[in-house]
């Protein structure tokens, strides 16, 4: 009866492994899909930045053609 009590016992627990390593897989694929949406945004926010400081430096050099 112990033998049996234990053999159900380290099932319950072997499931309760299978379970956890899952849930770990689960959370890193979504942080991992996280990082890439951050890499994209980033990217993105860079190309922004980079259009509005060309646009302000031909602002400037039309202002000084003007001025002359």
């Amino acid at each position: 009866m112990k033998r049996i009590i234990a053999l159900i016992a380290a099932a319950a627990l072997a499931g309760c492994g299978v379970e956890t390593a899952t849930t770990a897989a689960t959370v890193a694929a979504a942080k991992k899909q996280e990082i890439e949406q951050g890499k994209k945004t980033m990217e993105k926010m860079q190309q922004d930045i980079g259009k509005a400081a060309e646009q302000t430096q031909q602002s400037a050099a039309r202002a000084d053609e003007g001025a002359k």
